[in-house]
């Protein structure tokens, strides 16, 4: 094999520049096909013939379409950045998301359920084959970087026409976030002419969610933009079993943007931004018993605690992309603001927790991003590029507190207040060089390396070799297998050793183990898999593998719901995943079901969130990650009785996440079960035009469930899932 000049240099400067180890290769893994779900959203652009509704499909390569268009051209050099080789592949489309209950008034982490080995967890939480959170979220191919952990959603389904969610071994240019890829390409005035689109969903639980699009193109210029406002009263999971949670009214607005002007016909330079402010109510459990005194006051009822907690994000990302001669670029400078603010009931925390912390956290991350694809030797496509972010993170609290006796019992019912900040400036550097090399016209091979620089705490760097192979067997038949080293650096959040000595001898004291800055996180990633077409099936089977070292997790150790990073020293992951479509005439349908084993041992940093009894235990034992959940599954189908009205249902499945047992973690929730339907249907009124309406039921039979007990590592208190809801959509296209 004749290997690229370039490609040998950028391998050689990689090693000079990340002065780290290289790890040996195997193979990464593949896709799974799609079936298109009928969609009754007037704002969908016409899909190309083999992309309508797909779903669990390998994407094509990138053709030449000429000058025929030339946004349409400028998209496939996009796509053509990023390889279809080697990670699997989950697509789920414009059209997909409007076939849900809910249509695109359905939260993203909700849409994102529908795909294989994705598992729910309380506060919006998503888990990819046995991984918590460490999710990459891409726009246009542009990296967005982490927001702060909490209870809303960022993105708007209503902009996205597809979603990619790439898992398993993924390519060298994805880094930082490896569980999964949720790459989101966006809709644009271009396909959609000048139109847009208000309506608003409402129905159980006060919810009110109005919105409203619009989009269109004016000679070299187009434009997409949505907004829209959320209230309702189950803003974060309910702690009880009742039917209506007390004191969790939410407020949530959203917008997003997205302007491009084409420069010439092979260049284009696009703005795309987003913001969202999200208020929250901290929902109460009732009877619960006072531990502490405060003052005189010797009881509290905690229905009446008045918890609160407010998020925002902003974003905006500028990105220069086109061709020049055969190579593909996208150059992109982007910023992106979190912030979270935390707000206690001061004599409530006290008297049942001991501190009542008010917290302040922001996190501004400023980023570069390249990515380039050149052609070479008729059979190689040379891919790389480059990424760097700088963070700027800090944390203020403001936390009143009891003395303590050396017992650690309450010594006074004066409390008093302890200030603490800090302040942690991340950097993140990294360098890939991959070539996806046709050997044959069944054989592909996808080959890279990548290397990655974090400095914040410390310094951490690696080199992380990338290889995956493609076989088609047959027409109908693909093959694939592949090999990662990964390289997750952690969240920027974390409590020094100044904090905690900052609460010595108070109610809020914790043990210093002194190990309390988080590691970067390394692993190891086998993925194989076979795809199946028989008919107006597709059936797929992917496996996978992974041997972890400093392994990350997050958990909720204080009473405020913020998440501390902490590591194992060990961790092992297994799983498999078995998903199968169905498409054919008026009907689509889609099931999928994952296996997984998410393994921890040795707890290596921030112990001060364990007890000493807890930390002995795991150190000598393999124990359940808490959100490691044995068998999760999720199915759904459309039916097209005619081209106005439409029927569908789907559901949720899962065998329970992990909760105390003898041993840490020990034991599985019971398993649960979600089933949802809905009917749609557009109404043509003379004057008026077409109205869309659709009506939803979400978890039909009302089956009660348990997401969360309160118990488990890093868990701090009881989630239930949704009761019966019923919702009405009524939504009004319109052009001009």
């Amino acid at each position: 094999m004749k290997v690229s000049p370039l490609a040998l240099g950028l391998s050689l400067a990689l090693y000079a520049a990340m002065g780290s180890s290289l790890a040996t290769t195997t193979p990464p893994g593949t896709d799974q096909p799609p079936a298109a779900n009928p969609s009754a959203d007037t704002a969908q652009p016409p899909a190309a013939p083999d992309d309508e509704g797909a779903r669990n499909r390998r994407g094509a390569g990138a053709k030449e379409l000429g000058a025929v268009n030339v946004s349409a051209a400028l998209d496939m050099a996009r796509n053509n950045l990023s390889p279809d080789t080697g990670s699997s592949e989950y697509v789920i489309s414009a059209q997909n998301i409007q076939a849900l209950p809910l249509g695109a008034s359905t939260p993203l982490n909700q849409v994102l359920l529908q795909a294989p080995g994705v598992v729910q967890d309380s506060y919006g939480q998503l888990h990819v084959r046995g991984d918590h959170a460490n999710l990459q979220y891409r726009i246009n191919g542009i990296m967005l970087p982490e927001s702060i952990s909490g209870f809303g959603q960022t993105l708007d389904p209503r902009m996205i026409q597809s979603i990619k969610l790439l898992d398993g071994a993924l390519p060298a240019q994805y880094g930082e976030r490896t569980a999964a890829v949720v790459d989101i390409t966006t809709k644009n005035g271009t396909d959609l002419g000048n139109g847009g689109v208000v309506g608003i969903t409402g129905g159980s639980f006060g919810s009110v969610n109005p919105y409203m699009s619009v989009w269109g193109t004016s000679g070299k210029w187009s434009y997409y933009f949505t907004g829209n406002y959320q209230q309702n009263n189950v803003g974060i999971e309910n702690p009880t079993a009742s039917r209506d949670p007390i004191h969790d009214r939410t407020n949530q607005a959203k917008g997003f943007g997205d302007v491009s002007y084409l420069i010439n016909n092979d260049t284009r330079l696009s703005f795309l931004f987003g913001v969202t402010n999200n208020r929250f109510q901290i929902p109460n459990n009732p009877d619960q018993t006072p531990q502490f005194g405060y003052l005189d006051v010797t009881d509290f009822n905690s229905a009446d605690l008045n918890e609160r907690q407010n998020e925002q994000t902003r974003f905006g990302m500028l990105a220069l992309q086109g061709k020049l001669g055969d190579t593909s670029y996208q150059v992109a400078l982007g910023q992106r603001f979190s912030g979270l603010q935390y707000y206690p009931d001061d004599i409530g925390d006290l008297m049942f927790n001991g501190v009542a912390g008010q917290i302040e956290q922001s996190d501004r991350a400023s980023t570069f991003q390249a990515d380039f694809a050149t052609p070479w030797g008729g059979t190689h496509t040379l891919r790389y590029g480059a990424y760097y972010e700088f963070d700027r993170a800090g944390t203020n609290t403001n936390s009143l507190v009891f003395p303590a006796n050396p017992d650690g019992s309450q010594a006074s019912t004066v409390p008093f207040n302890i200030f603490t900040s800090d302040r942690v400036l991340a950097k993140t550097a990294a360098l890939y060089v991959q070539d996806e090399w046709d050997i044959t016209d069944n054989f592909t091979l996808n080959y890279g390396l990548r290397g990655d620089r974090y400095t914040a705490f410390r310094e951490e760097s690696q080199l992380s070799p990338r290889v995956g192979l493609v076989w088609q067997a047959t027409d109908s038949t693909t093959v694939h297998a592949g090999y990662s080293r990964y390289f997750t650096p952690p969240q920027t959040e974390l409590i020094s050793t100044g904090n905690i000595q900052a609460f010595a001898n108070t109610t809020n004291a914790v043990k210093d183990y002194g190990n309390n800055t988080p590691l970067t996180e390394r692993s190891n990633y086998f993925d194989a898999g076979v795809q199946q077409n028989i008919g107006d099936w597709t059936l797929g089977l992917d496996a996978y593998y992974r041997k972890v070292s400093r392994l990350q997790d997050e958990g909720q150790f204080g009473t405020a719901l913020v998440y501390s990073t902490f590591n194992y020293k060990y961790g092992r992951v297994r799983g498999s995943e078995f998903s199968a479509t169905y498409n054919h005439g008026p009907i689509s349908a889609y099931f999928n079901a994952a296996y997984s084993r998410a393994m921890g041992k040795d707890v290596i940093t921030s112990q001060y969130n364990f007890a000493s009894d807890e930390l002995a235990y795991i150190a000598d034992n393999w124990i359940h990650l808490d959100h490691d959940q044995k068998i999760t599954s999720s199915g759904g189908i459309s039916y097209a009785i005619d081209d106005d009205t439409k029927i569908g249902a789907d559901y949720l499945f899962g065998s329970g996440l992990r909760e105390e047992g003898l041993v840490p973690n020990g034991l599985s929730l019971p398993y649960y079960f979600q089933l949802n339907a809905s009917v749609s249907h557009d109404f043509h009124f003379d004057g008026v035009g077409k109205v869309h309406t659709q009506l939803a039921l979400i978890n039909a039979l009302d089956r009660s469930y348990e997401l969360r007990s309160g118990t488990g590592v890093g868990v701090g208190a009881p989630q239930f899932g949704p009761r019966r809801g019923v919702y009405l959509t009524l939504e009004k296209p319109f052009s001009f």
